[in-house]
C-alpha cells in the first residue's frame, strides 16, 4: 500500500498527528479517536495495525500496555511524491513571504517616523 493510501484516511492521519507529539498507549489513542470520530476501540486497533504494518508506527509492550511511536521514514515517501508538484505552490508561498516581510517593514518605518506623542 502506498503511503498516500495510508494518509488518505482522516482517522489514520489523526493518529499520526497524535503520535507525532510522542509515544502514546493504544488506550489513550483509542479514547481520543473515539471522542473525535466515534470509532470503537477495536476500530482504532485496526487503524493502528494498518499504520504498524505499513511502517508508519512502531509498537512496544510495557506490561499489558501497547505503546505506539511514529516512524517518520514512510512520511518521506509521501513527501517525495509531492516534490514534482511543489512548483505549483512554492512561488505563491514565496510571494506571501515577501508580502508579509514588506508589511512588517512598513509597520516598522511607520512606527519609527511617528511623533512621540502619537505612539501607542
Amino acid at each position: 500500500m502506498h503511503a498516500l493510501d495510508i494518509l488518505g484516511d482522516p482517522v489514520r492521519r489523526r493518529i499520526l498527528e497524535l503520535l507525532a507529539d510522542g509515544e502514546l498507549a493504544a488506550g489513550d489513542v483509542g479514547r481520543i479517536v473515539h471522542a473525535e470520530f466515534g470509532i470503537s476501540q477495536p476500530g482504532v486497533s485496526q487503524h493502528l495495525r494498518v499504520l504498524r504494518e505499513a511502517g508508519f508506527a512502531t509498537v512496544r509492550a510495557e506490561g499489558t500496555r501497547r505503546l505506539y511511536t511514529l516512524d517518520p521514514e514512510p512520511l518521506a515517501e509521501a513527501a517525495q511524491w509531492f516534490t514534482p508538484f511543489e512548483r505549483f505552490w512554492t512561488p505563491r508561498l514565496d510571494a506571501l513571504g515577501t508580502e508579509l516581510a514588506r508589511g512588517r517593514r512598513q509597520r516598522r518605518i511607520a512606527a519609527a517616523t511617528r511623533p512621540p506623542d502619537q505612539e501607542q
